[in-house]
């Protein structure tokens, strides 16, 4: 038989593919749940929708973001009928603004979406509940940002700099002169950035705008292009009106325009200062941070004679308080120049038995030289990815105690399967709500060996 027969047509397997549907489409629907990132479900002729602004029960028009295969992204544009549960947003940018996507929901409804998002991953992933739930950790549901990425981009066509976040589902950016998230400290410098920046010489050679307030505020300014005397003077100025630092990031690392200035926070219970650099991860909701941090040495219950594993250290945020209650911390993470400042953080605040390592934690910890001696407690704060490789090798620390803090519920899940197939308990969870108005759940879960 000849390979190729020239003329004959095949159907596909599925009959005729359904045509796809546009962007910008409207279409009337009947939410019939919420998913776990607060986005409303419904399966209609075929396909998912996921619906951002509805809530289970409401009867909405929604418009197509996106669509692909049988999956149909879309926004809430008009509610015929809606939840009881429902609100009135207090932000005017919401449903346009990528920021925040569960403002319609009373700030009770988001800890109870949060709190079923972290219980249905560990039993539906992990086969497991806690011995105990422990209340959700929070605090003011808005002026709790204390670190913002302002999104800045030329429109060549329309000679019109715009200033703003960045659209939900999108890359275009809202103009924005006022977010209720912010801390009090960035609100009058939101409000005045758009016009000072509109009044630059090369605004096509901007690039973004980082805002920070901790032990000073900070404004710092990503641009392509050397600036100009007078753009320089004009931004000095508008930092010092606002008492400010300026910051600026052209070629290289960013850097302070006064060569002594440097950012940095506290933890006050702790008598702790902690200084970082834009670029850094920072904590962004400071109160909330410091009850975590709180709450992990609760549950750590961490005794004078003790030596206590790090994981994930960043800056020391987790290390210098362990440091006031134990004998020695081990601190261990992934980025040399992380290791440098948190090493540095210790010293600045005369703590001498902390000892911070690199070391990549993609990969188990058997071989590391500062694992030998064990340890008996662990705490943990990883990335989005979780700690596979290493929980996978945790027991052999001889710890007895552990607390993993989360940031996905997804894979402190996964992780759990390890460490109970490792003898380890969960003895309590919780979530953490370091970002209300939106669905993102962090966590964090006490497990106990035998």
């Amino acid at each position: 038989m000849a390979k190729h027969e020239r003329g004959l047509r095949f159907q596909p397997t599925g009959g005729s593919r359904a045509p796809q549907i546009p962007v910008g489409k409207k279409q009337r629907l009947t939410i019939e749940r919420l998913a776990n990132d607060g986005r409303g479900i419904v399966f209609f002729e075929g396909r998912t929708w996921f619906v951002n602004g509805a809530l289970a029960g409401e009867e909405v028009e929604a418009r197509v973001l996106g669509a692909h295969g049988k999956i149909v992204e879309a926004r809430t544009e008009r509610v015929f009928k809606a939840s009881e549960l429902r609100r009135p947003a207090p932000c005017a940018h919401f449903g346009r603004c990528g920021g925040c996507s569960v403002q319609h929901l009373p700030h009770a409804e988001q800890l109870a979406l949060k709190q079923r998002m972290l219980a249905e991953q560990l039993s539906r992933v992990a086969g497991v509940e806690p011995q105990a739930w422990a209340a959700p950790l929070s605090g003011p549901e808005f002026g709790y940002r204390r670190r913002a990425r302002v999104a800045v981009r030329w429109d060549a066509k329309a000679k019109h700099l715009e200033v703003g976040f960045r659209a939900v589902a999108s890359q275009d950016i809202v103009a924005i002169d006022e977010c209720p998230v912010l801390v009090q400290a960035l609100q009058p410098i939101m409000q005045r950035l758009p016009n000072l920046l509109r009044r630059l010489s090369k605004p096509q050679a901007l690039g973004h705008v980082e805002l920070f307030s901790g032990t000073s505020v900070a404004v710092l300014l990503r641009h392509m292009s050397p600036l100009s005397e007078a753009d320089l003077l004009a931004l000095k100025e508008f930092c010092s009106f606002h008492e400010a630092q300026l910051w600026l990031h052209g070629e290289g690392q960013p850097e302070p325009v006064e060569a002594d200035q440097t950012l940095g926070y506290r933890l006050e219970q702790w008598d702790l200062a902690l200084a970082y650099r834009p670029g850094d991860f920072v904590q962004v909701n400071a109160g909330v941070n410091a009850a975590m941090v709180a709450q992990a040495l609760e549950w750590l219950a961490p005794q004078p004679d003790e030596r206590v594993l790090d994981l994930f250290c960043g800056l020391g945020n987790f290390a210098l308080p362990l440091a006031r209650h134990v004998r020695e911390v081990v601190a261990v993470e992934g980025v040399q120049a992380m290791v440098d400042r948190a090493a540095l953080n210790a010293a600045e605040n005369n703590l001498h038995n902390a000892q911070f390592f690199q070391a990549d934690l993609s990969q188990p910890l058997t071989d590391a030289q500062w694992a030998k001696q064990g340890f008996s407690a662990v705490l943990l704060d990883p990335p989005r990815d979780g700690a596979l490789e290493v929980v996978r090798t945790l027991a052999t620390l001889g710890a007895k105690r552990l607390v993993y803090v989360s940031c996905n519920p997804a894979t402190l899940a996964r992780d759990t399967v390890e460490l109970v197939k490792q003898g380890y308990r969960l003895k309590r969870a919780g979530i953490l709500d370091m970002f209300p108005q939106t669905a993102h759940v962090e966590a964090m879960a006490l497990f106990e060996a035998g």
